[in-house]
């Protein structure tokens, strides 16, 4: 553990069951999202929140409570290669980031699962996993 991080994480369990409760329930849907869309890819605890994998880092799963992270409140869906992502909906959060760009929830009611699954099937694609769209 570095000075930011004062506690470790050894499962995603572990992570989802450190989460206040709004947070746990918006991380499950986010994560369910991922999994059902992306089965190939692998879940794996990077920087202490969970990272979905296939040739290198697609997308990945940051709450607020998790403070190192820079998430103000809410939970962040971050796309590791954004900035290659067509973003034809003006959906994520840019900031003054150049790669990874985000989109804060912070209800399971905001989350918008059609359109998430579009920016979810084009990472996977600029990952070079081909399409995933069903």
């Amino acid at each position: 553990m570095n000075k930011f991080q004062h506690t470790k994480f050894k499962t995603v369990g572990a992570f989802l069951d450190y989460l206040p409760e709004k947070e746990r329930e918006i991380a499950e849907a986010l994560r369910n999202l991922i999994t059902e869309s992306l089965p190939e890819c692998e879940e794996k605890l990077s920087y202490n929140v969970p990272f979905y994998y296939r040739n290198s880092r697609i997308c990945y799963i940051w709450p607020a409570s998790i403070p190192w992270g820079g998430v103000k409140s809410g939970v962040a869906l971050g796309f590791c290669r954004g900035h290659l992502l067509s973003d034809e909906y003006r959906y994520l959060e840019k900031g003054k980031r150049k790669q990874i760009y985000t989109k804060t929830f912070h209800s399971v009611d905001e989350i918008e699962p059609e359109i998430l699954k579009e920016y979810l099937y084009e990472a996977n694609e600029i990952d070079g996993g081909g399409s995933s769209q069903p």
